[in-house]
């Protein structure tokens, strides 16, 4: 089984490009994922890449910072550089991406917000036991 879950933010915008011939898209993107147990704060990098519209969505709408969570599995390839080393690269090949943060919003978008304003300090949390079905 080759599955990985990661939530991270990207550390650069996405490079969005189309494969000559068949004209699929695809993007690029970096994430970095926090060590949760680090006493330092600690980081891990990792490339993405992910196809069609979702590579599409993903270029048009997450920028450098925001947050993602990336569904996908590992894959390795192998390169020779210009000194003729072999050189291998571990990429996650996303089959979801995830925006879990709303970024910025424009002046116009923030005016329009019905429940950014809302109070919901009234509400109260159930928890799963309680729910009558």
């Amino acid at each position: 089984m080759n599955s990985v879950f990661l939530i991270g933010r990207l550390t650069k915008d996405p490079e969005l490009r189309f494969v000559a011939g068949s004209g699929k898209a695809v993007a690029n993107f970096s994430i970095a994922v926090n060590r949760e147990f680090s006493k330092e704060k600690k980081a891990d990098f990792f490339r993405v890449i992910v196809w069609g519209k979702q590579a599409e969505h993903v270029a048009n709408y997450m920028k450098k910072g925001r947050l993602v969570a990336v569904r996908g599995s590992l894959q390795t390839s192998t390169y020779e550089d210009k000194n003729n080393v072999t050189r291998y690269v571990t990429d996650i090949v996303a089959d979801r991406v995830e925006f879990l943060d709303k970024g910025e919003k424009s002046d116009s978008e923030q005016k329009n917000a019905s429940n950014d304003d809302f109070d919901f300090s009234d509400f109260q949390t159930v928890e799963d036991e309680d729910v009558p079905f």
